[in-house]
């Protein structure tokens, strides 16, 4: 019997210390349970920038919506592009980026009051986490000031790399030979000449799209290296009608990407919120956006993650394989050392007069991690019979208060109706099923 005691003994010493001097990451207990993921948006254009000094690879998603023969892509470019430069991506890749990187929604539930328990704060274990007849390429181009550098085909899509000297002639070329451009495009043509930019040239070969089958088309991808670090948006305003919505995810061996141009801002993060949020969390997140969006009169890009790619807490999706990693243009991993990419998800909404400008990018060096995160606390709800009962159940009516009014203020919805969805202790009968049905 002695010697049982000794054992009890030794053991509930070493929970305790483990309990104690464990490291603040391992105490961070909550799970994921919701995302708030580019489904979100009817038209969310994404892209990827795996850089690396001056050498970048981009992938583009297309959200193009219509017949795939009148589809048309054009997209400046630094530098002249060869045919191995160019892949298309499988579409896959940015579906795990996304889900991997979205703002989610936590949970955590209240032990029983009358069970003391150590206290661990999240927010602070998170901070401490801390051909010629096809493109009538011979119809005049020369008197219009446009010289087909580069030509060549990839999977689905026929390619030219293009440069101008004038943007009305650009203009002219592409309507000539049947690139179904808007009208007005040589306003935002000419400061890309001004630069020396080429334009990438993309249409869809209908032979090649119903071999393989697909109904999408697939993201393209290029390689290329420049000093400039900047994403062209402009053109993709031409003939916008609504706002746009654009999220960027920045590969880096070395750490945090920002908006150089335009600010950058964290997203509103580590809000407590009423539980039934968890039902309306997309409702919920395109509220809060909006509002923030607004708040910061429409000229920010925001951050909406950061993190080294090794790991995650908590995981919205696993973590990218170094076989995915690839996929999504990381070029400098070592086979001999361990994966070494951090994200940057950034989250622009813009309009040709909010955004001018093209976005221009920096690496900030900053390897602290973030996220946004919205957390949603239980109340302990089984018997409680103590003295310490009787405050645990005063304080909710405190709590939720707040969240009710945290949640308002973040989405702009009425506290009236945040209040009436809240089940505040005293408010509705001790119901007999409510115990084990919540």
């Amino acid at each position: 019997m002695k010697k049982l005691v000794q054992v009890l003994l030794a053991l509930f010493l070493a929970v305790f210390a483990i309990m104690i001097f464990a490291p603040k990451a391992l105490a961070f207990c909550g799970f994921y349970v919701a995302k708030a993921d580019t489904k979100l948006y009817n038209q969310a254009s994404q892209v990827i920038i795996a850089r690396d000094s001056d050498r970048t690879i981009l992938t583009m998603a297309n959200d193009y919506q219509g017949d795939v023969k009148d589809f048309a892509l054009v997209v400046p470019v630094p530098v002249v592009l060869e045919q191995e430069q160019v892949q298309v991506a499988n579409p896959k890749i940015i579906e795990r980026l996304d889900g991997f990187s979205a703002p989610r929604l936590v949970e955590y539930f209240d032990p029983n009051p009358c069970i003391p328990m150590p206290v661990f704060q999240p927010e602070a274990a998170l901070r401490g986490a801390a051909s010629a007849d096809e493109y009538g390429a011979n119809r005049g181009e020369s008197a219009l000031g446009v010289t087909i550098e580069s030509r060549f085909s990839v999977g689905e899509y026929d390619i030219l790399i293009l440069s101008a000297k004038e943007s009305d002639g650009l203009e002219t070329w592409l309507r000539r030979n049947d690139y179904r451009i808007p009208r007005g495009a040589s306003r935002l043509l000419q400061p890309y000449i001004r630069q020396d930019m080429k334009f990438f040239v993309a249409k869809v070969n209908l032979k090649e799209f119903a071999a393989g089958g697909s109904q999408l088309l697939r993201p393209l991808q290029m390689a290329y290296e420049s000093p400039r670090f900047m994403l062209p948006i402009r053109l993709g305003m031409i003939n916008a009608t609504t706002e746009q919505d654009l999220i960027v995810y920045i590969l880096s061996p070395n750490g945090q990407a920002e908006v150089t141009n335009y600010r950058t801002v964290q997203i509103p993060s580590n809000a407590e919120l009423p539980v039934f949020v968890k039902d309306e969390f997309a409702h919920f997140y395109k509220d809060m956006f909006q509002t923030a969006y607004e708040q910061e009169r429409k000229k920010v890009a925001f951050l909406e993650y950061a993190w080294d790619m090794g790991w995650c807490d908590p995981c919205a999706a696993d973590p990218l394989t170094r076989d995915e990693l690839e996929q999504a243009g990381v070029f400098w991993l070592n086979a001999n050392a361990p994966n070494n990419v951090f994200i940057s998800r950034l989250h622009v909404r813009y309009t040709r007069d909010t955004f001018p400008e093209d976005l221009m990018f920096q690496e900030t060096g900053s390897r602290q991690n973030f996220q946004g995160r919205y957390v949603l606390r239980h109340p302990y709800t089984g018997e409680m019979n103590c003295p310490a009962a009787d405050e645990y159940k005063r304080s909710l009516n405190q709590r939720f208060e707040q969240e009710a009014q945290t949640l308002a203020k973040l989405t702009g919805w009425q506290i009236g109706d945040i209040r009436q969805k809240i089940d505040f202790p005293g408010t509705k009968p001790n119901r007999w099923w409510r115990r084990i049905w919540n």
